[in-house]
């Protein structure tokens, strides 16, 4: 496994797999395979691979540290951008099909509905930690700046699972909010634990 991530075709691969959902959504879409309602499906679907890719992208420092497998964090910055990609995309199916692009009603909306102005935020600070994910960004930030600036991952993660519960609360089905809120919790508390470890042990 080591060796393979240190391979020059490694990134190759995950970025193709990375892609595969959103080539299968295409496919869906020219063979009428998004169900009665393709834009619903359309605009769930790039939600929740939202929050997929969020969940991986918060495993890969705990995989990396507990396997003592530092190749992994060459995969990290190819998966975050994966989250930027299909959030972007479920912004995008909102603003075309909910909203047919009108943008005055689509910033009143965002002000108006909690439940959108969460999710918009949670894009906002990813769309920040996509346009410094290079390396111009780091040294024109300096690590310990660019450091601070991806810590907003951790506001994504409580956005994300926010807006995932006011969605699913319109239909009282809260079994994947518990189920995303559960992973992304336990990925936040244990690098909250490993910074108190590390607090303590530097004093």
């Amino acid at each position: 496994m080591r060796a393979w991530l240190l391979n020059p075709n490694a990134k190759r691969v995950l970025i193709a797999l990375c892609f595969v959902p959103f080539t299968l959504y295409v496919y869906k879409a020219f063979n009428d395979g998004l169900g009665p309602n393709p834009a619903e499906a359309l605009i769930r679907g790039t939600g929740d691979w939202s929050i997929r890719m969020l969940c991986v992208v918060l495993l890969v420092t705990p995989l990396r540290v507990l396997t003592n497998t530092p190749a992994l964090i060459r995969m990290r910055r190819i998966i975050g951008l994966s989250v930027f990609a299909y959030a972007t995309l479920h912004l995008l199916c909102y603003c075309g099909f909910d909203m047919e692009f009108e943008w005055d009603d689509i910033v009143k909306d965002i002000i108006k509905r909690p439940f959108i102005l969460v999710g918009f935020l949670g894009w906002f600070f990813l769309s920040l930690m996509a346009l410094s994910s290079n390396n111009f960004a780091i040294k024109r930030m300096g690590v310990k700046r660019w450091l601070q600036l991806h810590q907003l991952v951790y506001a994504v993660a409580v956005t994300a699972v926010i807006h995932f519960y006011w969605m699913k609360s319109a239909k009282h089905n809260y079994k994947e909010v518990i189920l995303y809120a559960a992973i992304l919790g336990s990925l936040l508390l244990w690098r909250l634990l490993r910074a108190l470890k590390a607090r303590l042990q530097s004093n």
